[in-house]
Order: structure tokens, then sequence, then C-alpha cells
């Protein structure tokens, strides 16, 4: 049953993150086609006015598809509208993580202006910065790379039917999500981000986003995949 817990619990936290995306989009008037929890073929949907909302087969992951004919046509929207689009997803997660430490603390230490307002940014500082460092050991030390078979097994053995130990670990993932998904790495958002400034010093550096992205899609592919061997490795050691 933890195991289950955990899944539906990236899974809320993969809505959360695209809800910002699609949040975004709704203030800065990007028309979406689609708005999608996982990947692949759908299981369930419907549409609502010009937005068509489902569920697709493979449940980790998610995104947010502008209306456009073509990539083009999505290079048309403003570069600043575009990065704002691209930044709302890891800020949802963040403002996510924000609410976590409050709640944290009101049941920890009480109801107090500290609790709520003052020590949660505090946390979450201290957290990002915590994160950030380790980034360099996934180059320095692969082998401790962990894809979502581990991170399952690694949230189940660790909340243990706990309502505290679940915030925790929910805390955690949205961190880990929003950082994550900043790396300069396309098509994360923070590659997108990294894109779309590099397209203001210079408008011709828009050509690079289509082969930039293909680039960065085997890559990611490939870290799946590698981190994914690792982790049955590790249960069938």
């Amino acid at each position: 049953m933890n195991y289950i817990a955990i899944i539906i619990l990236i899974g809320l936290l993969i809505l959360i993150h695209e809800t910002g995306h699609f949040s975004a989009a709704k203030f800065l008037k990007i028309p979406i086609a689609r708005f999608s929890i996982g990947f692949g073929p759908k299981l369930w949907g419907f549409k609502r006015a010009e937005t068509e909302y489902r569920l697709s087969i493979f449940p980790i992951g998610g995104y947010v598809m502008p209306e456009a004919d073509d990539i083009q046509d999505f290079y048309m929207i403003p570069w600043a509208r575009r990065l704002i689009f691209s930044a709302s997803g890891p800020a949802a997660n963040i403002f996510a993580a924000l609410i976590g430490f409050s709640i944290l603390n009101l049941i920890t230490n009480g109801v107090s202006f500290n609790s709520l307002l003052i020590l949660p940014f505090k946390q979450m500082v201290g957290s990002l910065f915590q994160m950030i460092n380790m980034i360099p050991m996934l180059f320095s030390s692969p082998d401790n790379l962990s894809g979502i078979l581990g991170i399952v097994a690694q949230g189940g053995r660790m909340v243990e039917n706990n309502a505290l130990n679940i915030l925790v670990f929910s805390i955690m993932l949205n961190i880990n999500l929003a950082i994550i998904n900043l790396l300069p790495i396309p098509p994360l958002d923070g590659g997108n981000i990294t894109l779309y400034l590099f397209e203001k010093i210079h408008p011709k550096a828009l050509k690079l986003h289509l082969p930039l992205a293909l680039s960065g899609w085997i890559l990611l592919i490939g870290l799946m995949v590698y981190s994914t061997i690792l982790d049955v490795a590790r249960f069938t050691a």
C-alpha cells in the first residue's frame, strides 16, 4: 500500500506542476490544446472550450501543449510570455513545498507567525541550496542515480503509513521536481528558459530550439533507461 500511495503522490505533484503551466497560460492568454497527466495513448479525457483534458497510459509525467499549427507558430508568442509559461511549473512546485513546510511547522511547532510565514522560507532556501549542491553528484557519482522505481521504493520505505512522513516526502519531491526541471537542458523548463533568454540576446538563437530539444530528449531518455537499469540491479542484488 505504501508504494501505491507514493505513485499517487507523484501523480499529484506532477498535476501541481502542470497546473502551474496551465494557469500561467490562461493568465497570459496562451491558448492550450491539451492538458495531459501522463504520456502515451489516452485512457480517459474530455474537452472543454479549446482544451482537451486527458489522463494518459503512462501516468509518471505530463505536459501542457499550447495550441499552435506548428512549432514556428508557438515561437511567434513573445519570448517573455513563453519564459513565464516555462517557469510557472517549477514555481508551482516551490509554492506547494512552502505550503507543506507551513503545515509541517504547524504540526511540530504549533501555530505562530514564524511557523506559518517566516520559517518556511528559511527552510525552503536551505533545502534548495542543499539540493543544488547535490547536482554535481549526478556527474561525479552516476551510480547513485535513481529513477522512478527507486523513488517509489525509497518513498514506500520512508512513509510507513505515517502521515507526517508522507508530508515530508512530498515536500522533498516538490523541491526535487522544481530543481530538476530548472536544469538548463532542453526540453526541461530550465532549458527552454535558457533558450528564450539567448533568443532575446540574439534572435538567430531561435534556430537552436529544435535540434537542442531533440538532443535533450535523447539525453533524458538515456538517463531514464540507465537509472531504471540501476534500480532493477539494486532490487535484484
